[in-house]
């Protein structure tokens, strides 16, 4: 470890937990302004550095919170992640730092459920009525590494033929248990460059996402909505079920997620994606299709917390303020989405949360005020769309479970008129 690599460290680290912006953003950032940084640098500070994202309440416990400087995170998630010994920062580091290290390298953490699981209070308190165990488990597959998923475009390919075109190429590569779309990889290589890439037959999505799509049950000739879009993969998923067919709408209020969604349309072959830009909920192009639509799927903002293996920041950037604002919002977005719905057609409610104040707290509210909406066992849909899952009422995926991000949905029908 030299004296550089361990001061870029400190300073990615410093700007992180400052947790004003996205880690991820950062990170591309500063690689951008220390453009001559060589791959293994880059890849040794950024996975040191979410590491060390991932374990602070335990790093923070070790170090002291109030002595737990960016350098000090840095040198023990080497020490304790990383599993450099003392000795092999010695160039990087003052005698007296090493002698520190030393000590801090004997100390156990006390036994505490917010330690052993990784998340602060206010969101083991958000949890509701679950065992320690349970919420421990949660916690230490949030912790986990994220595989790389890939859902293929069946406009232009079947899964095993992809499946055989990969691991030709030396790509290793296996079925995801539950999507029938999913390809799951044993590394991480940089696909932005392979030919079938280029020529659309697959897009990165996790398995989760795209059971999302899949309950959406969206069919040829419907016209369906995508209320929150984003940058549009279970939109391109939707488009495929409907084999281009039909009318499907991508709404969303950020000018620049459907922009990036552009280039992802074009390469998938789909013709009947028509993107819109709302100024909100309310927006007058969503009352124009007022009772129109087949199918509505609604991904809402909300808190992230399901999607902590990449973004192990939102657990501190996030609060139960911020929750309560989500709360407000996803409520509005779901009723106004709702009234798209035309009688005997779908409504999926989603969200890349954990909390049931964001999932199940807001469809119970939604199905209270509007009578003429029923809950549809996921059960029953997942066996519609042979997902060999069993979920009870609402999907409720985990890591340490499923081996996705954490996702909840539920689905909802409209009683015929």
């Amino acid at each position: 470890m030299s004296h550089s690599q361990l001061k870029h460290l400190e300073t990615v680290i410093g700007q992180m937990t400052r947790f004003d912006r996205p880690a991820d953003a950062v990170l591309s950032a500063y690689f951008r302004e220390h453009n001559k940084l060589g791959s293994a640098d880059r890849h040794l500070i950024a996975e040191t550095a979410f590491g060390a994202l991932r374990r602070l309440i335990q790093l923070r416990a070790l170090i002291a919170p109030e002595k737990a400087t960016p350098r000090r995170l840095a040198l023990v998630a080497l020490m304790k992640f990383n599993k450099l010994n003392v000795k092999e920062l010695t160039e990087a580091t003052s005698a007296g730092e090493r002698e520190w290290l030393g000590t801090v390298k004997g100390k156990t953490l006390e036994d505490s459920l917010e330690i052993r699981a990784e998340l602060p209070q206010w969101v083991i308190e958000r949890l509701g009525e679950q065992a320690p165990e349970a919420v421990e488990a949660l916690g230490q597959g949030l912790m986990s590494m994220a595989p790389l998923d890939l859902r293929v475009n069946t406009l232009k390919m079947k899964r095993e033929e992809l499946l055989d075109r990969l691991n030709a190429d030396g790509i290793a590569c296996e079925a995801t248990p539950y999507s029938p779309l999913g390809i799951r990889l044993k590394d991480k290589p940089a696909l932005s460059k392979h030919e079938l890439f280029k020529a659309g037959a697959f897009e990165v999505q996790d398995e989760g996402s795209q059971l999302l799509g899949l309950i959406t049950g969206a069919r040829r000739g419907e016209m369906v909505v995508d209320f929150c879009a984003g940058a549009g993969g279970k939109t391109l998923l939707l488009g495929a079920q409907m084999s281009s067919s039909g009318r499907l709408y991508a709404f969303d209020v950020s000018e620049k997620r459907l922009a990036n969604f552009k280039p992802r349309q074009a390469r998938s072959g789909l013709s009947n994606v028509h993107p819109q830009l709302l100024a909100h909920e309310n927006d007058s192009k969503v009352k124009r299709l007022a009772g129109k639509a087949d199918r509505v799927l609604v991904d809402a903002p909300c808190s992230g917390l399901g999607t902590l293996r990449r973004n192990p920041d939102l657990k501190f950037r996030q609060s139960p303020d911020s929750v309560a604002e989500l709360n407000a919002k996803q409520a509005s977005i779901l009723a106004s989405a709702s009234r798209l719905v035309k009688s005997g057609g779908r409504l999926v409610y989603a969200t890349c949360s954990l909390l049931p104040q964001e999932n199940q707290a807001i469809v119970e509210a939604f199905l209270a005020e509007h009578a003429d909406f029923r809950l549809v066992k996921m059960d029953e849909v997942l066996a519609e769309q042979k997902i060999p899952l069993q979920c009870g009422d609402y999907l409720e995926l985990k890591p340490h479970l499923h081996n996705t991000d954490g996702f909840f949905a539920a689905v909802l029908e409209r009683s015929q008129a």
